[in-house]
């Protein structure tokens, strides 16, 4: 630490910290200790430390455990725009991707439900509501609609992995899909669910997926945290 730099020790120490996350020297899982055991062993007051943990909380890199101190977490997920799953994402970068089922009904189409699967307003749907957390951590609100009869009704199954996986293993070849990306804040209920607090930044991303016939099998529209995920896209200029 450099006590004469204009640059504030909180900062400083907060460079340090996350240039050694993001080396690997401080490995996801680690755990930092206490606040007043920082300060002690690096000779910095409470609250320069106590500033330095928040900036890294907040950018995503820490996490404050209630009985356990703070905690390095596993990077942010970084998915490229191609027709694949957050599971699928999850399960490759070893992030145990985990799921909570909490809605799995048949229910009228709302109109708009309706338009992106292209069946009449009213008809049966299946709508699930899942829950998608890496290494016990909440990643995403997932909302689901299929229609009726599509694949089995069998929520344990959605349990242990993903919908795509489910889809496939029905033999259903998916094709292409229409997505569009936006932001907006968390309201109470999506907080909690996502660990958050209310009105903290969430990424939305609402996808019809259709199968190689040209049927609309799924159409989604999910949460994701933005300080846990990004959408990465590849631009290339127009000849």
């Amino acid at each position: 630490m450099d006590r004469g730099s204009p640059v504030p020790l909180y900062f400083q120490l907060a460079r340090q910290l996350e240039s050694a996350v993001e080396s690997g020297t401080l490995a996801p899982g680690t755990l930092l200790g206490n606040e007043i055991d920082l300060a002690t062993r690096l000779g910095l007051s409470r609250p320069t430390v106590r500033q330095a943990i928040r900036t890294l909380v907040d950018k995503g890199l820490l996490v404050r455990r209630r009985g356990v101190g703070t905690q390095v977490l596993p990077g942010g997920v970084r998915r490229p725009p191609e027709l694949g799953s957050l599971y699928d994402d999850l399960d490759a970068a070893g992030r145990s991707p985990a799921t909570r089922v909490l809605v799995d009904r048949t229910e009228p189409a709302p109109g708009p439900v309706a338009a992106a699967l292209g069946i009449a307003p009213g008809s049966d749907v299946r709508y699930l509501e899942r829950l998608r957390t890496a290494h016990g951590e909440p990643m995403a609100y997932l909302r689901n609609h299929l229609p009726a009869g599509l694949v089995a009704a069998d929520t344990a199954l959605l349990e242990t992995t993903g919908l795509y996986r489910t889809l496939r293993s029905a033999a259903i070849t998916l094709h292409s899909a229409r997505q569009s990306i936006g932001a907006r804040a968390a309201t109470a209920a999506e907080a909690v669910l996502l660990d958050e607090p209310a009105g903290a930044p969430l990424l939305t991303m609402e996808r019809t997926t259709f199968d190689d016939t040209g049927r609309a099998v799924e159409y989604g529209s999910h949460l994701y945290r933005a300080a846990r995920y990004a959408f990465e896209f590849r631009l290339m200029v127009r000849p």
